[in-house]
């Protein structure tokens, strides 16, 4: 559950993370880091695609003011793996992604803490 988010902090189960996260039902990976800091590319995802149970949705917090660009070939990679993608600036993201958890689907987040 993601208690709160302000611009580069991000509170997940009362932690507190500085850097970018990804956020599985039992785990968090801090320091998400990108091939490109402001672009999303398949390869970013690897820890996701290779999940099991694979989730059902995807929530990427694209930042603060939602700088991260998702290019086309995610969308199609995601879309290959059956999983949906939910794009939205981290505040509105981290309201979805407790939204999905609380309806007991399976949801994986993955969020960018500034810009």
């Amino acid at each position: 559950m993601i208690n709160s988010y302000d611009f580069g902090l991000i509170v997940i189960n009362g932690e507190e993370y500085i850097s970018d996260v990804i956020v599985f039902p039992e785990k968090v990976i801090d320091k998400w880091w990108r091939k490109e800091g402001h672009k999303l590319y398949v390869e970013d995802l690897k820890e996701i695609l290779k999940h099991e149970p694979k989730p059902e949705f995807l929530v990427i917090g694209t930042g603060y003011s939602g700088f991260l660009k998702i290019l086309p070939e995610v969308k199609e990679a995601l879309k290959s793996y059956g999983i949906e993608l939910i794009a939205k600036p981290t505040k509105e993201a981290c309201e979805v992604f407790n939204d999905i958890l609380k309806s007991g689907k399976k949801v994986v987040g993955a969020f960018h803490l500034t810009c």
